[in-house]
């Protein structure tokens, strides 16, 4: 069957499709997260035929059940269960129509101006000022609704983040969260049930299907057929409704340009896989993950972390640590299940623990790495199934940068009343008095001797004025070796943002996607 990418504009679920599908269009666009769905908003309303391949499902509030067994499968990749290839991080990335923004936890920040002037003077990245990138910003704002969150509408686990700085003397401060009126159910990690999060799902790849794109989920791209200089055409398989297993047919999408937006693993995986020229090999090199380290806390009275915006405090305090890695201060929502998984222990000390999970607030501390001389992140490979897996272990400088944070989370929470602290540790230390902070200073922290995660991930394909640095050029983050492929995901950072992506990502796939709705080279 051969249809125009204008011919259905809306869903077509791939697991529906009983025959092979050709598609003609101006634009394929591969993924439909932050990225993937601002560009085929903007380039659908310029005119062009725009078709979005999603290997994940089409799920809609109605099929958010805020269980936790549900959503795992349905909403991750590898149902949550991702992780680097040592084990030794944990990996949460989002698999559905809309991306991760369906399962994000709604925080938005701009990229701070030192991080985007360390992009500009260590990694030849020109013409992303804060000048040109801020009217961007705000359209993106002004479309989702993002506001700042005032301290008298966050829970008792950020409120405690919020009361330990003060008592601490750190800087802090209330988060920005793309909403309008929440519900504050708490569950914006299982897709929100009243449509209230304003996610890609809702907002700009409806815009893009009502100026005409096609969005065919439980596509899985297996390759980019290719000439060397122009991308040709992309195949496709179709998944069942469980996106386990190929179904039979296949899509091919011919088109005139191709945006990768598959994030920062699967984008320069698709690279490695279809043999793209790399002649500088900078195909997955560079991947970052803000790896994350949590701090549990005992109080008398109920937190109920589970309940609430699961994120509403910050704190960039320790961002800038000079020769260390710095990191900044999050709370992370207390679902039972994410916490019986990613909380350390066994047996009856677990079980003990678990019962007492709604007296428990949960701390993070997110390093930033990519910003430190010499540091070169993680690598993506392809396995021989043609699955990526990540290379990826924390530096000796990040792990110290743990050590100490774990130290200062404890603080924070002694000072607001916790009876005690644990820490991450597989075998979790625990912290009643600043005397028992000495037991961290001797604790491992090393890979798997501490529990470490990953909500960012960034980098595998960087922009970079200079070939031998980068993937992509950074004024339309267009392939440097082939004309007609450019990469609009959270994979183009050079390093680490510094603060939660998804903001980020947004600005800049609005920027470039202006620029991408002129005529496209001829293949």
């Amino acid at each position: 069957m051969s249809v125009s990418a204008a011919d259905r504009p809306g869903v077509l679920e791939g697991q529906t499709l009983e025959r092979d599908v050709s598609v003609d269009a101006d634009m394929c666009i591969i993924g439909s997260g932050a990225g993937g769905s601002v560009a085929a908003a903007r380039l659908a309303q310029s005119g062009l035929r725009v078709v979005v391949l999603e290997e994940g499902g089409y799920f809609t509030s109605e099929r958010f059940t805020m269980k936790e067994e549900d959503c795992y499968p349905n909403l991750y990749q590898e149902a949550a269960q991702r992780a680097t290839a040592d084990l030794s991080v944990s990996i949460f990335q989002g698999r559905a129509v809309g991306g991760t923004t369906v399962v994000n936890w709604t925080t938005c920040f701009r990229t701070p101006e030192s991080t985007l002037e360390r992009w500009r003077l260590h990694h030849a990245v020109s013409g992303l000022e804060r000048a040109t990138l801020d009217p961007h910003w705000e359209a993106v704002e002004e479309r989702l609704s993002i506001q700042q969150i005032p301290i008298e509408k966050v829970n008792r686990n950020n409120r405690l983040l919020w009361d330990g700085c003060e008592a601490m003397g750190w800087s802090k401060d209330t988060l920005h969260r793309n909403v309008i009126g929440c519900a504050l159910t708490g569950y914006c990690g299982m897709g929100c049930p009243v449509d209230l999060k304003q996610s890609m799902l809702i907002t700009y790849l409806p815009d893009a299907m009502t100026a005409g794109a096609t969005v065919i989920s439980r596509c899985r791209v297996e390759r980019l057929e290719h000439d060397g200089r122009h991308i040709t055409s992309v195949k496709a398989r179709c998944l069942d409704a469980f996106g386990l297993s190929e179904t039979g047919p296949s899509v091919t999408v011919r088109a005139r340009r191709y945006v990768l937006s598959a994030g920062a693993i699967n984008t320069p995986a698709l690279m490695i896989r279809s043999g793209l020229p790399d002649p500088h090999d900078r195909a997955g090199k560079r991947t970052f993950l803000h790896p994350v380290i949590a701090s549990g806390a005992e109080y008398e009275e109920p937190v109920e972390g589970y309940y609430g915006a699961p994120q509403g405090v910050a704190s960039h305090h320790f961002a800038d640590r000079g020769d260390g890695v710095g990191y900044f201060l999050e709370a992370a929502p207390v679902y039972p299940l994410l916490i019986a998984t990613g909380f350390p222990g066994f047996g009856l000390a677990h079980r003990e623990i678990m019962l007492r999970l709604p007296n428990f607030a949960a701390h993070l501390a997110i390093a930033i790495d990519g910003h430190q001389d010499g540091e070169e992140g993680g690598e993506v490979r392809v396995l021989e199934s043609g699955r990526p897996k990540l290379h990826y272990t924390p530096s000796p400088k990040t792990y110290a940068a743990f050590r100490e944070a774990q130290k200062n989370l404890a603080r924070l929470q002694l000072a607001t009343g916790a009876k005690r602290v644990l820490s991450s540790h597989v075998k979790p230390l625990e912290v009643r008095s600043e005397r028992d902070l000495k037991l961290l200073d001797d604790a491992p922290y090393a890979p798997n001797q501490v529990a470490v995660f990953s909500a960012h991930q960034m980098g595998g394909s960087a922009m970079s004025d200079d070939p031998k640095l980068g993937v992509v050029r950074p004024h339309d983050l267009r392939h440097h070796q082939v004309e007609n492929l450019h990469v609009v995901d959270g994979s183009v950072f050079p390093t680490s943002c510094g603060v939660n992506p998804q903001l980020s990502i947004y600005g800049l796939a609005h920027l470039v996607s202006g620029r991408l709705a002129g005529p496209a080279p001829a293949v």
